[in-house]
């Protein structure tokens, strides 16, 4: 049995060597974005409040929920009935219909700690501070152990460890730091990365090594609560050791006694820049969210296209993985929706789509209109998916449809032509303005970007965007239009609608580029 460490004086290492310059600054930004991390991340969590171990995301078998709403079974309901609101003073920014604004804070929050991070592990190995965070030696962990035993006994145990007496962390928390570093932050970039769309349809393999999409975002969860519990552990052992003695070595290096009311001041000035930061993002996404839109747009949208655009889907599911059940995002344009009704759709509706035709016009040779028959006589193609929303849930269904590019070779886009805009016969719910999304002539001759037709082997219902839909398959699911109306051919999306590549980036910042 170990015990814990004698009484008396427990500080065995009198020499200080302090912190550089780069450990401290790095410090305080990883501060800065991994609380911003958390933030906006419990914004993504509140679109869809439920976490499961399976990929098709079924109803009643998350293992953890945060809504205690109860989805009626008489009636339509989507996903966006699930979502809930976190406070303000909790989720980043917080409120209602700012899923968008979240996830752009989150993406922006891991490219500042992406850059910190590189520097930090560059400048680690290139000095000897390594050495105070990587164990050199088994006897760390039986140390770690008395350490622990000895807090438990609500007394402090010696800095330093028996591999490094000059060590400024004692063993427990030594191992603590090196878990955080070499294992709990890659960990988050890892299982982060596995709920991209453009991975998953691309390279099948990587998110199985997390058993999948959705434990993938279950697995990212708990580190996020990892993080939580590192932080208030560490909060502890901040007051416990002495905040003036630990804000000290922080901020001016060392922990001398003489500059301990310098160095608590300087500490509790970074705190509080901190909180202003997150103040100022809170108000300015709350009554500016055009403006910060446009302006984390500007930083997040060029990084993530080149790293994930380029991605072809290349993903074909087998048949017995097919969801049981799949949700559906927004209500359909028929009388029983009136927010959502569009009277040329339910006329059509009610003739079986026969005068239904499809529209292709703008910068095209051959303008096209097109009847379901039309489509069903071109090139068919197939595929078993896995539909990505950017709320968070995932289901695998089986798609039937022309290819997007069978259409392009037939309407021939002129030169100047590099966007397709599809309209939809919906109407948003927010806005009731109709729906619409742009992809790019790249996406667009993807061999898995297809107008599906059919669902599971049967007509597509009316749920799911009858008579005539948009699969994307590297993108997520919003940009999927449903009951098709027209495609335009344009040369810059700018000028469609408020600029932003479709309705829900117009009105609910959502990503133009929606790889992840």
């Amino acid at each position: 049995m170990i015990t814990p460490y004698p009484l008396g004086d427990l500080v065995v290492t009198p020499v200080d060597l302090g912190f550089p310059i780069w450990v401290r600054v790095s410090h305080w930004f990883n501060f800065l974005f991994v609380t911003m991390l958390v933030r906006s991340g419990l914004e993504i969590l509140s679109a869809h409040p439920k976490l499961y171990w399976n990929n098709a995301s079924l109803p009643g078998s998350e293992w953890i929920r945060f809504t205690r709403k109860q989805m009626p079974k008489d009636r339509l309901w989507t996903s966006k009935d699930e979502e809930v609101s976190f406070p303000s003073w909790l989720a980043l920014p917080g409120g209602e219909e700012k899923l968008g604004l979240g996830r752009y804070w989150h993406f922006t929050s891991v490219f500042g700690w992406t850059l910190v991070g590189l520097i930090y592990f560059v400048l680690l190995f290139a000095t000897d501070q390594w050495r105070r965070l990587v164990p050199t030696s088994w006897t760390i962990v039986p140390d770690a152990w008395r350490d622990l035993v000895t807090y438990l006994s609500f007394r402090l145990p010696p800095e330093g460890t028996t591999a490094n007496p000059l060590s400024p962390y004692n063993a427990l928390q030594q191992l603590s730091y090196f878990a955080v570093v070499f294992w709990l932050t890659p960990h988050m970039f890892l299982t982060g990365l596995a709920m991209s769309p453009a991975v998953e349809s691309r390279a099948r393999w990587y998110p199985k090594l997390f058993f999948g999409r959705q434990p993938a975002r279950s697995l990212h969860f708990l580190g996020m609560v990892a993080y939580l519990a590192f932080l208030a552990v560490h909060l502890l052992m901040v007051v416990v050791h002495g905040p003036a003695r630990e804000l000290t070595k922080m901020t001016l290096g060392t922990g001398h006694e003489g500059d301990a009311w310098l160095g608590l001041a300087l500490g509790l000035v970074i705190i509080g820049t901190v909180t202003v930061i997150h103040v100022v993002a809170t108000l300015a996404s709350l009554h500016a969210p055009g403006l910060v839109h446009r302006a984390l747009s500007a930083l997040v949208d060029p990084p993530r296209r080149a790293l994930l655009h380029h991605l072809t889907p290349v993903e074909n599911f087998p048949a017995t993985e097919i969801s049981p059940y799949f949700r559906v995002n927004g209500y359909p344009p028929t009388e029983e929706y009136p927010h959502t009704r569009d009277d040329d759709y339910i006329r059509l509706q009610r003739g079986g789509f026969a005068d239904w035709r499809l529209e292709v016009s703008g910068l095209v040779e051959t303008p096209l209109h097109l009847s379901l028959g039309d489509l069903r006589a071109m090139r068919r193609q197939e595929q078993t998916t896995m539909h990505h929303c950017i709320q968070g849930w995932t289901a695998i269904g089986r798609w039937a449809g022309v290819p997007v590019a069978e259409i392009l070779d037939r309407c021939r886009p002129s030169p100047e032509a590099r966007y397709l805009v599809f309209h939809s016969y919906q109407r948003h719910e927010l806005s009731g303005k109709p729906y619409y999304e742009v992809i790019d002539l790249e996406t667009a001759r993807q061999p898995q970007t297809i107008l599906a037709y059919e669902m599971n082997g049967v007509p597509l219902p009316i749920p799911h965007g009858a008579p005539l839909r948009l699969r994307v398959e590297n993108e997520l699911g919003f940009k999927m239009v449903k009951y098709l109306r027209a495609i335009e051919a344009v040369a810059d999306y700018r000028t469609v609608g408020d600029g932003m590549g479709g309705i829900r980036e117009d009105v609910q910042q959502f990503d133009m580029s929606a790889h992840i």
